[in-house]
């Protein structure tokens, strides 16, 4: 695989907080890949530090508490970790646009649509106010969005939760950005509303052969839309499969019990759900050895002693663990 066909590629990524208890590592040693065109999903309980690699790819942790120790992000090309704020700025929008979860904070409620979505195009291209609002109307039209014009002039609040969250999908789609980062992007929109957004983020990836990171607990929206699959615990990656290959056959313990966790109905009845046992752990009072150990089904007296490496295992995943299945 050569270089040029990468838009993302983050290597042992090191985000730390400063809190109450001391320092803590919110993502610890953290590396994947994101080819061009490539749908990739990131999945694992709240808390385990998806969210937070999602943000530091366009460097949006506050800092402080938060900074980046350690690692590399090379967006396109570009270590962000080695750019200035005003760099950082130029990239945002134009090689990689977020959708984040909830638009009424995303969005500024005292501006209307129109304004919000000129600003971003025109910090990109050079463009007038009027060309920028022709855009930003074709952008509405491309997500589907009813009499766009009329949109356009009204502000946040006077839009549904599917609508502004539609907007959000054309404000990071205006300057027709190389990689689409969306962090839970349905979580706050009705099941139907859910399903019409993520066919929406599904086709214009595809249309436009965009690399595409989708941030979820939702393993369903995962098998729809994705290729490939990384599985966080605890701030680590514990396992990367191709999507189809996961759900077939699981290999660590902790996707296997994700996996199971997902509701199935038997002769008209709902299976009772199961769960995995115990609490994660606090990331101030992290155990020796396995972060998952104490959750295990399956724990040896290894994995209390020694924290397991991600591994290489047959020809294209990676599991942490000392007994994979």
């Amino acid at each position: 695989m050569s270089e040029r066909e990468y838009i993302l590629r983050v290597k042992d990524l090191v985000i730390e907080f400063k809190t109450e208890k001391g320092i803590i590592r919110a993502v610890d040693g953290v590396s994947f890949d994101v080819r061009k065109g490539e749908p990739l999903g990131i999945v694992g309980e709240s808390g385990c530090g998806k969210s937070v690699t999602s943000l530091s790819i366009l460097r949006l942790i506050p800092e402080p508490p938060g900074k980046i120790a350690s690692g590399s992000i090379e967006l396109d090309g570009v270590d962000m970790v080695q750019l200035s704020k005003q760099e950082v700025r130029q990239m945002r929008g134009k090689t990689a646009s977020m959708i984040f979860q909830e638009p009424m904070t995303a969005l500024n409620p005292v501006y209307t649509v129109g304004n919000q979505m000129c600003e971003v195009i025109r910090v990109h291209q050079d463009v007038s106010k009027k060309e920028a609002l022709q855009i930003a109307e074709d952008m509405l039209k491309t997500v589907d969005i009813e009499s766009p014009e009329k949109r356009l002039k009204q502000y946040p609040h006077e839009l549904s939760g599917g609508m502004r969250q539609r907007v959000m999908i054309a404000m990071a789609l205006s300057c027709n950005p190389k990689l689409l980062i969306a962090d839970e992007p349905t979580t706050a929109l009705d099941v139907t509303v859910q399903a019409q957004v993520m066919e929406e983020i599904e086709r214009i990836q595809k249309e436009r052969e965009m690399g595409l990171i989708l941030i979820t607990h939702d393993l369903g929206v995962i098998a729809e839309a994705c290729e490939r699959v990384i599985v966080m615990y605890c701030g680590k990656i514990v396992e990367v499969a191709p999507t189809e290959e996961l759900f077939r056959k699981p290999k660590h313990p902790y996707t296997k019990g994700l996996l199971a966790s997902i509701p199935k109905v038997r002769e008209e009845k709902l299976e009772t759900l199961p769960t995995i046992e115990g609490m994660v752990p606090d990331l101030a009072e992290l155990p020796v050895g396995c972060r998952f150990a104490d959750r295990c089904p399956k724990v040896q007296k290894r994995c209390r002693l020694e924290e397991p490496r991600l591994d290489v295992v047959g020809t294209d995943r990676e599991v942490s663990c000392f007994y994979p299945d």
